[in-house]
């Protein structure tokens, strides 16, 4: 059964009247100091470097910058990421704090948006309306309220899982924000190379080498010592002697809180496991299944992860919501996970807390739970509806 394109149209009328009216009584309340207690703020000090011609690394730089717009702290909030990113604050180099953060607020709304619109379109465009859950997943609100860039990592994934096979030279270079946190993808890359080996896809790959070559020369035009520079930082940052809420750091500080490898065994053990998992499966192998699986795995054991890095789960939490309304199962758990969740977040619990341990092996369960004997059960259902077309006939 399709959806009335009238009533879809009228329903996303609606959605955006109430997302413009909410987002106009927001933005006249903000004010640079809001952008300075922001995650939002080092992308802002990075673009304002840049387009000044200083090092976007530059910790006394960084801090100057981000104490003029009010921040009150005295460590600077630096960006971890790869210098691709320069890319993607440049533009924040030439605006105020506060304009910066309402244009930044505006694109990752809009990237949100748009994934949870084409992961309708991936599931039919079924008359439901479960896809609109994606706009109460709580690391994607968190990553909202934060000013982070996980949203372009939901949005890359949603447009690879939506053009793999239709466009794989766009599906790959599509991939180059998942660059910016490889460390979150270790598995799902593991998969995907065996993929497209497999099936001889090689446009995809050749997609992301051509965007990851363009992306260096254009970084490379706009600070000729942006790798450098990181390579810097990366040496002199602790990141990896604090603790994030992860399970493979939980593991690393049971065991030996100085010995930082251990938090990478996790990883490399998700790495081995996707290698058979695709093996064992690769003739019926589906991004759309298997893939969100291996997705959730790579988050489970990433070596480091923030909550609102979970917001690239979205395609396979709102997968196991139409597997489980489709197989008439109960959606009270993924409601109690996402009433918790979005609970802690609006608690304002600090995002290092060890209460966010918890949240990726949630993920994990539901998906399992809602998709669990999903081939068995389609089988059934399909054997059923040829025995009624049979009976019909008679």
């Amino acid at each position: 059964m399709k959806a009335n394109p009238w009533r879809v149209l009228a329903a996303a009328g609606i959605v955006a009247a109430g997302l413009c009216f909410g987002l106009g009584v927001y933005v006249v309340g903000l004010s640079d100091k809001n952008a300075s207690e922001r995650d939002f703020i080092q992308y802002w000090a990075a673009g304002q470097q840049l387009a000044h011609g200083a090092n976007p690394y530059d910790f006394a730089g960084i801090l100057q910058r981000e104490r003029a717009a009010g921040y009150e702290g005295n460590e600077p909030r630096v960006t971890l990421s790869p210098p691709i990113v320069l890319l993607l604050v440049l533009p924040l180099g030439y605006v105020g704090p506060k304009t910066g953060l309402i244009l930044w607020l505006l694109v990752l709304l809009a990237g949100l948006l748009g994934s949870i619109g084409l992961l309708w379109r991936l599931h039919g465009s079924p008359p439901s309306g479960y896809h609109w859950i994606g706009m109460a997943f709580a690391p994607a609100l968190a990553c909202l309220m934060a000013g982070q860039i996980s949203i372009f990592l939901l949005l890359s994934v949603v447009l690879f899982l939506y053009w793999h096979q239709s466009r794989p030279w766009l599906a790959g270079a599509i991939l180059l924000p998942c660059a910016l946190k490889p460390h979150l993808f270790l598995s799902f890359g593991v998969a995907l190379l065996l993929w497209m080996a497999t099936r001889r896809s090689y446009r995809v790959l050749a997609g992301f080498a051509a965007a990851l070559a363009a992306s260096c020369a254009l970084t490379q035009y706009l600070d000729r010592h942006a790798w450098s520079e990181y390579v810097q930082l990366s040496q002199s940052n602790n990141i990896l002697h604090l603790f994030v809420p992860t399970l493979s750091e939980c593991l690393r500080f049971l065991i030996d809180r100085n010995a930082v490898w251990l938090q990478f065994i996790p990883a490399a053990a998700s790495c081995v496991w996707a290698v058979w998992y695709f093996q064992t499966r690769r003739d019926q192998w589906k991004w759309m299944e298997q893939g969100l699986l291996v997705l959730l795995v790579s988050a489970v054991c990433a070596p480091y992860a923030f909550f609102y890095d979970e917001s690239m789960l979205l395609p396979a939490v709102l997968a196991g919501v139409y597997c489980a309304a489709d197989s008439r199962r109960s959606l009270l758990p993924l409601g109690l996970i996402a009433g918790v969740a979005l609970a802690e977040v609006f608690a304002d619990v600090q995002i290092t807390s060890p209460y966010f341990l918890w949240t990726t092996p949630a993920w994990l369960a539901w998906y399992l739970y809602a998709t669990w004997n999903r081939g068995i059960r389609t089988t059934e259902d399909q054997g059923v509806k040829a025995e009624d077309a049979l009976q019909a006939r008679r």
